[in-house]
């Protein structure tokens, strides 16, 4: 083989290993960072994941808000009108969450099929409503008609 061509041949060699190590570990470091988006009725079917960061979102159910007495703990319920799922967080709500209200919930699915929350997100005014949340009910009204 000509010194030329054996030359060109590695190079090209580095470079598909190198950027295959490249795709390989950006790959790696986004796969613990994606947040896969739910409505209740995809998580009460079974096709959310247990124990990965999903979203959650829905309407917050009327009278489903128990607060703690003794911490920042709250659970609530979230729906789609199709199914609910409940929810458990540990902190500070947004003042802008309430019953009846859109709310996006980031966090992980248990066992018992309740979002183990890491982060609350409620809407930011009276017309904002989440557009995957939008999206869900959407699909119910179209089932149903």
């Amino acid at each position: 083989m000509h010194p030329v061509r054996k030359q060109r041949l590695l190079i090209v060699c580095f470079i598909v290993v190198f950027s295959s190590v490249a795709a390989g570990l950006v790959t790696y470091g986004l796969r613990g960072n994606i947040n896969l988006f739910f409505p209740p009725s995809e998580i009460v079917a079974g096709k959310a994941p247990i124990g990965q960061n999903i979203r959650l979102g829905g309407m917050v159910v009327d009278g489903s808000l128990k607060r703690s007495t003794d911490s920042l703990r709250v659970e609530f319920e979230v729906t789609d009108n199709r199914a609910t799922v409940g929810v458990v967080y540990e902190g500070i709500l947004p003042d802008l969450f309430g019953e009846g209200q859109g709310v996006v919930a980031a966090g992980k699915l248990d066992e018992s099929g309740v979002l183990q929350a890491t982060e609350v997100l409620a809407k930011h005014d009276e017309n904002y409503m989440p557009p995957e949340v939008i999206e869900a009910m959407k699909e119910y009204q179209e089932a149903e008609s």
